[in-house]
C-alpha cells in the first residue's frame, strides 16, 4: 500500500522532486530507516536528510534506496 504512494507521485507529479523524495522516505520509514540505510550502503543520518522535505537526493541515492526497498524503476513512454 505504501509503495502505491510513490507510484502516485511519479504519475501525477513527476516534476515534484521533493514529493517523490518524501514518498521514498515514507516507504523507508515504514520498512525501518536503519535497515534501508544499511541495505543501501548509506548512513541513517544522511538518508534521513536526503529523504526529508528539504532534501535533494542524488539520482544515485534514489537508485540505492529503491533497490534497498525492493523497488525497480522503469521508463515508460508518455502517451
Amino acid at each position: 500500500m505504501i509503495r502505491v504512494s510513490l507510484d502516485v507521485w511519479l504519475e501525477e507529479a513527476p516534476e515534484d522532486v521533493a514529493g517523490i523524495a518524501r514518498a521514498l522516505g515514507d516507504i523507508a520509514r515504514a520498512k525501518g530507516m536503519s535497515q534501508v540505510a544499511k541495505d543501501a550502503g548509506l548512513s541513517r543520518e544522511s538518508l534521513y536528510r536526503a529523504l526529508s522535505s528539504e532534501g535533494n537526493p542524488s539520482f544515485a541515492t534514489v537508485l540505492k534506496v529503491a533497490k534497498a526497498l525492493g523497488l525497480r524503476l522503469h521508463a515508460q513512454a508518455i502517451d
